[in-house]
C-alpha cells in the first residue's frame, strides 16, 4: 500500500446510478478536496482503489474497479488518505476585493465557502474572475463599523 497519511474510519451505505456503483458515506467528509483518490479497506478484502467525491452536504466514493463493490447494504471501513487534509485557502485577489469594499467574508459557513470558491476558481479568463469576485464581494454583509 503507498504511503498513508492519514487513515479515516468511515461507514455508509451501497447506492447505484447509471454510472455505477457507489459508497454512499454516512457522514460528509470535511477537509478533502473532491475528486481525490485513496485506498478503501474493507473487513476481510485488499484494499481497493477509490475516487472521492465530496458534494455540499454529501460524499460518495467511487470504487476504481467496480468488481470490488461490497454487497448492497450497510458497510464500515477505513479510508487511507495519502494526501491528508487540504484546506482552500482564499485567493489574494478575493481577500482584498473584500477588505477593499469592506466587507465581512467570516459570515460564509463552509459549503458557502466552498461554492463561493469553485465559482472562483472555474473563471475561464480574467475578465470573468473578476466579475466573480464582483458578485460574491456584493452578496457578503458589509462590516460591522463598531468593530
Amino acid at each position: 500500500m503507498p504511503e498513508t497519511i492519514q487513515r479515516l474510519p468511515i461507514t455508509g451505505t451501497v447506492a447505484a446510478d447509471s454510472n455505477g456503483t457507489l459508497l454512499v458515506l454516512s457522514e460528509r467528509l470535511d477537509g478533502h478536496d473532491t475528486f481525490l483518490t485513496g485506498q478503501l479497506q474493507l473487513p476481510d478484502a485488499r484494499p481497493v482503489q477509490v475516487q472521492i467525491l465530496s458534494f455540499d452536504d454529501v460524499t460518495v466514493l467511487r470504487l476504481r474497479d467496480p468488481s470490488h463493490a461490497p454487497p448492497a447494504g450497510p458497510w464500515a471501513g477505513i479510508l487511507h488518505l495519502p494526501h491528508g487534509w487540504r484546506t482552500r485557502s482564499i485567493p489574494d485577489d478575493l481577500v482584498n476585493a473584500v477588505r477593499a469594499a469592506r466587507r465581512d467574508l467570516t459570515v460564509l459557513d463552509e459549503a458557502e465557502r466552498r461554492y463561493a470558491l469553485t465559482f472562483l476558481a472555474e473563471a475561464s479568463n480574467p475578465a470573468i474572475r473578476q466579475a466573480r469576485i464582483d458578485a460574491i464581494v456584493t452578496a457578503l454583509p458589509a462590516v460591522d463599523s463598531a468593530s
